[in-house]
C-alpha cells in the first residue's frame, strides 16, 4: 500500500511539474498573457511578442503539450487560445503572487512610470463613479480585434495606432482615460504620452479588461459608448 502510495505522488507531481515547466519561459508567460485578450494567429502572437514565428511556433508546442493552449484550423491559419477560463485565471493568480512575493517587480513598473512624465492612473473605483457621471471618455486603445471580444461597457475602440488621426473626434472638455492589456502593456501609456503632447487631459487605468470583470467592478451598464466619428 505504502508504495502504490509513493507511486501515485510520484506520478502526479510529475504531471504538476509539467505545468510548471511550460510557465518556466518569460516568453511563454507573455504569450499566455497575449492569449487572455481572445484566440490569435502565430504570426499575431510572434509580433506581438517580438518573436521569430518558429520561436513562437516552438512556445506554443509546450504550451499546447502542457494543455494550456488549444488551436483550431480556419482556412490557411491556425488560431490559438486559452485552453479554459482556468488558465486565465492562473495566470492572473501567478502575476498576483510574483507581486506579492516580489517587490521589486512593483517598484520596477513605478519607476518606469515616474520616469515617463508621472504617468499617473485611475482606480476602477474611481473610474466606475466619473463614468456614471459622464466626466470621462474612457477609450480602449488594444487592437480592434481583442475589443470585439470582451470590453470595459462604454468604452470606446480606438486602437493605438489610429488614435493620432481621430484626436478631433475626442471632447476636448473631458478628461480621456486609456486602458489596454493590464500592467505589463504600455499601450496605454503610449495613448496617454500621445494625448497630453496634443493638449488633452488624460490618464490611464492600468487594471486590464479581465480584472474589470473578476472584481464585479461593472454595476451599471451604459448603452452605448460615446460616438466617436473616424475619419
Amino acid at each position: 500500500m505504502k508504495e502504490m502510495s509513493r507511486e501515485y505522488k510520484d506520478q502526479a507531481y510529475q504531471m504538476l511539474a509539467k505545468v510548471g515547466k511550460a510557465v518556466s519561459s518569460p516568453k511563454r508567460l507573455e504569450i499566455l498573457d497575449i492569449l487572455t485578450q481572445g484566440s490569435k494567429t502565430v504570426d499575431a502572437i510572434a509580433k506581438e511578442a517580438d518573436m521569430s514565428i518558429a520561436n513562437t511556433s516552438q512556445h506554443l508546442q509546450t504550451l499546447l503539450e502542457a494543455r494550456l493552449v488549444v488551436y483550431k484550423k480556419q482556412g490557411l491559419y491556425s488560431y490559438y487560445q486559452l485552453a479554459d477560463r482556468t488558465v486565465a485565471a492562473f495566470n492572473r493568480s501567478l502575476q498576483i503572487l510574483a507581486e506579492e512575493r516580489l517587490s521589486e517587480i512593483k517598484s520596477f513598473r513605478e519607476a518606469l512610470y515616474r520616469d515617463r512624465d508621472n504617468m499617473e492612473k485611475i482606480g476602477m473605483d474611481e473610474l466606475l463613479t466619473r463614468m456614471k457621471r459622464d466626466d470621462v471618455t474612457l477609450i480602449d486603445v488594444r487592437p480592434r480585434d481583442e475589443y470585439e471580444v470582451l470590453h470595459i461597457p462604454g468604452a470606446n475602440s480606438i486602437p493605438l495606432g489610429e488614435l493620432e488621426k481621430r484626436l478631433a473626434a475626442l471632447p476636448p472638455g473631458k478628461e480621456i482615460v486609456a486602458y489596454c492589456r493590464g500592467k505589463y502593456c504600455m499601450l496605454s501609456v503610449e495613448a496617454v504620452e500621445l494625448l497630453r503632447r496634443h493638449g488633452f487631459r488624460a490618464i490611464r487605468m492600468e487594471e486590464s479588461v479581465q480584472e474589470w470583470y473578476a472584481q464585479e467592478a461593472v454595476t451599471f451598464a451604459p448603452t452605448t459608448p460615446t460616438q466617436l466619428m473616424s475619419e
